[in-house]
């Protein structure tokens, strides 16, 4: 391989790209799962977060509360409710996947978040929580992939080069 420089664009904008990729494979996984059963959403297996239903709900609630660190906006889903739903969880995943994606894209290396998780106050640097996000969702992704394949379902690709061999990255 050989690399090919282009027009040096900020450290922000790569990071805002991972997000770009992490909305993708949410709205991917979020519509293969779309059509599966009751009984395939309350499927789990060992090693994974909970059921199916549970780890998107569990996924996405999460990544509203990456946004609420920056943003004072509300979540829309919770955990220990009952399923939301696909609609409700696909409108939760634009909303906070593009409103992270705005937020990677204006955060520096020197930006400190400051406030209170769990009744604790905190101060980090954002890249932090940035970094959480991703690696939150991308386990989480990987929870349902497994729980698919173990029920013999073929859950979609998922990962930066099968957005790229979808034409979908520049």
């Amino acid at each position: 391989g050989a690399l090919t420089r282009r027009q040096a664009k900020p450290m922000a904008d790569a990071i805002a790209d991972m997000f770009k990729h992490n909305l993708w494979a949410n709205l991917l996984l979020l519509d293969a799962c779309a059509s599966l059963s009751e009984e395939d959403l309350k499927a789990t297996c060992e090693g994974t977060y909970g059921s199916l239903g549970d780890t998107l709900t569990h996924m996405l609630a999460s990544e509203e509360r990456y946004v609420i660190a920056w943003t004072p906006t509300k979540a829309t889903i919770g955990e220990g409710m009952p399923f939301p739903g696909f609609a409700t969880l696909r409108k939760s995943a634009e909303a906070s996947g593009n409103a992270l994606i705005d937020i990677a894209s204006k955060t520096t290396a020197d930006d400190i978040l400051r406030g209170t998780y769990r009744d604790t106050p905190y101060e980090m640097r954002a890249a932090l929580l940035l970094g959480q996000a991703i690696n939150h969702a991308t386990e989480h992704r990987a929870h349902a992939a497994t729980i698919m394949t173990q029920r013999g379902l073929i859950p979609p690709r998922m990962d930066v080069l099968g957005l790229w061999m979808g034409g979908q990255s520049g």
